[in-house]
């Protein structure tokens, strides 16, 4: 099973709207939204695949009746941190094996633990998340 397969959107109601538009905000962009934040974590690119803008994603999260979707946005964005923050610590733990090349040849593998990798892990470990983001 890959690692996409594994990703749960968490059960929200969307956020309802005023009148229904099919370019709008329409519940199934909302769960695209979702999908594409917990797989990413990235809202540029979540609002991107739910053919939506970044700053309509933001303001839709600050809508009348949009605490069950904030709740759910920050579940799958703290998942989506979660992940990558494990997948920095299985990569320092483990380090990385590269192909070596001589000439346009292959003559063995290195490897190696990156100290740089080590120490962003380590201050990503004990940084504060995020706080509210986006437009004021």
């Amino acid at each position: 099973m890959d690692e996409s397969a594994k990703i749960l959107i968490p059960h929200f109601t969307p956020v309802p709207m005023a009148r229904s538009r099919k370019d709008g905000w329409t519940p199934a962009r909302q769960r695209i939204f979702l999908a594409a934040l917990a797989t990413t974590g990235i809202v540029s690119r979540a609002a991107k695949a739910a053919e939506m803008g970044v700053t309509s994603a933001y303001n839709l999260r600050k809508r009348q009746g949009a605490e069950s979707f904030a709740a759910a946005w920050d579940q799958v964005e703290r998942a989506a941190r979660d992940r990558a923050l494990a997948y920095v610590i299985e990569h320092v733990l483990n380090g990385e094996t590269r192909p070596r090349f001589y000439r346009g040849r292959f003559v063995g593998t290195v490897h190696r633990v990156d100290q740089k990798v080590a120490l962003a892990a380590v201050r990503a470990m004990y940084a504060e998340p995020p706080r509210q983001r986006g437009p004021k």
